[in-house]
């Protein structure tokens, strides 16, 4: 991922409709979710979902396919983790990151760092 794709895919979540209704797509694994469920599930009218919904995948975040009569959406995994990669890339100075730091009150501590 380059910078101009990270800005446009952070651009795309830094709203609150959109980022649950990223999160959501990203809980409901490869299945995907309609539309409709989308809409119930998040309380947002039909048209400002399109709007949300086009604004992510422009952002390249999610994407959809046709099931019959339906659009499904899915969350753009490999999108999301080359987002994230590109965020983490050179973290911690360098130095390996602690794995079981990452959830833990040390999360920014390197590897191999004491904390004061």
């Amino acid at each position: 991922m380059n910078s101009p794709a990270a800005v446009e895919a952070l651009g795309a979540l830094a709203q609150e409709h959109r980022l649950a209704l990223f999160r959501l797509l990203v809980q409901a694994g490869a299945a995907g979710m309609p539309a409709g469920a989308i809409a119930k599930e998040l309380k947002i009218p039909n048209s400002s979902l399109s709007f949300h919904l086009a604004h992510l995948t422009r952002a390249g975040l999610i994407q959809q396919r046709r099931e019959g009569r339906s659009l499904i959406y899915t969350a753009d995994y490999e999108a999301m983790n080359s987002l994230v990669s590109f965020l983490m890339e050179n973290c911690c100075g360098g130095a390996t990151c602690a794995p079981e730091a990452a959830c833990g009150d040390d999360a920014a501590q390197p590897q191999g760092k004491v904390s004061a």
